[in-house]
This record gives structure tokens, C-alpha cells and sequence, in this order.
């Protein structure tokens, strides 16, 4: 696995129903993640990682490089070219003024949030076989606050903040990773637990399930 020579722009923001939808398939975001966690991949190393074949994982490399995720990187030859991202993660949002591109965000942050989950189920099935300090390491916290959604939105913009530049150099340079060190993942979840109370005409606005009160 090759170093990437340049420093990658990013996260990239995608708005419109096209991208989303052309994003919007399993082996395509598992791409993202491995390109993501471990830098310039071939499509047999990245095949090996996600359990598909070769061939699979080189077409929809191709697709993503056609929509500008990603593109080649140096230090290949033929069958062994390496892949990259082309910016530190990307960005979307799931609420859109247009129908189309809503309903697309929305399958797509289904398919990465679903993929998240699994990954820490996978954690909670399998963590006895990591080493007591990496078990006492792992964190699971929950908190309720009363906030209006201003304040929800600065809460978030304060995180991405703080957590975004730090330890941003490992995730391209190999070299800067200490010794012992392993891809951890935060998730960081802020939504509503109770629906809003009706507006002034008595309307009642759907509950946490989305489902309307009979």
C-alpha cells in the first residue's frame, strides 16, 4: 500500500439527487470507508477487506472515480493500481428542499448510519478479544439536554470543531500513527426523543416513529 504524495481537500459536500443516488450502494460505501481508513488501496487489497471479488470492486471504483470520489493514485502498474480518496470524507445533509435529492439523502445516510451500527455491534460481539486496555478505553455515553434547535446547531458546529482537526495528519501519513494505535470510530447522535408540541392551529406534528397519532 502506497503513501498518498498529496494532501487530500475536504469533506467534499454533495447536493444533488445524481450523487447521491450513483453513491448509494453497499460495496460502493464500503469502498469509501477502506479508501477513508486505510489510504490508497488497490481493488484486490480493498477485495480482500470487504469480501468481494477483484472485478466487483474495480468496476464500482471506476464508478466512483466517474462522480469524482475518488481517483488513481501513484506507485501502480496494470492490474495493481492503487486507488485514493479525493477529500477527507464527505458531507450531506438529509433535510432538502428538493423531494428527490431528500428522499436520496436519506436512502444514503440509511445505508452509512446501518453500517456504523453493525460495526459496533461487532464491537460490543467481539471486544473480549481485544486487551483490557483497549476495553476499558471505549466509551459509550448518553445525554439528554433541553436545547432549542439553535442551540442544537451549535452544539454540533462546537464538535465538528473540536473533533475534526484532531489527530487529522494520521489519516493520511501512516508515519504519524504512534505505535499500538488502531482506527477508532465516534459517532456522535443528536436528535429529538419527543415529538413537538401542536402548533396554533392544533395540529399535531408525527411522533418519534414518524407515524401520526390515531
Amino acid at each position: 500500500m502506497s503513501t498518498d504524495p498529496e494532501p487530500l481537500v475536504g469533506p467534499r459536500e454533495i447536493s444533488d439527487a445524481r450523487t447521491l443516488r450513483a453513491l448509494t450502494h453497499p460495496v460502493r460505501v464500503a469502498l469509501i470507508e477502506i479508501l477513508s481508513v486505510h489510504g490508497s488501496t488497490t481493488a484486490t487489497e480493498a477485495a480482500e477487506r470487504i469480501g468481494e471479488s477483484p472485478s466487483t470492486c474495480s468496476f464500482h471504483l471506476r464508478q466512483l472515480a466517474k462522480y469524482g470520489f475518488v481517483e488513481e493514485a501513484a506507485g501502480g502498474r496494470g492490474r495493481a493500481r492503487p486507488w485514493r480518496m479525493t477529500s477527507l470524507g464527505l458531507r450531506f445533509s438529509s433535510v432538502q428542499d428538493d423531494p428527490e435529492t431528500e428522499l436520496a439523502a436519506i436512502a444514503l445516510a440509511r445505508l452509512f448510519h446501518g453500517r456504523q451500527m453493525e460495526r459496533y455491534r461487532t464491537w460490543i460481539e467481539t471486544r473480549g478479544s481485544y486487551p483490557r486496555r483497549w476495553r476499558d478505553a471505549a466509551a459509550h455515553h448518553t445525554h439528554v439536554f433541553w436545547v432549542t434547535p439553535e442551540e442544537l446547531e451549535q452544539l454540533a458546529q462546537q464538535l465538528v470543531d473540536l473533533l475534526v482537526p484532531l489527530y487529522r495528519d494520521r489519516r493520511t501519513d501512516p508515519s504519524a500513527r504512534p505505535p499500538g494505535s488502531l482506527p477508532v470510530e465516534l459517532l456522535a447522535l443528536a436528535y429529538p426523543i419527543e415529538p413537538p408540541a401542536g402548533d396554533e392551529t392544533g395540529a399535531v406534528s408525527p411522533g418519534p416513529a414518524g407515524e401520526a397519532p390515531a
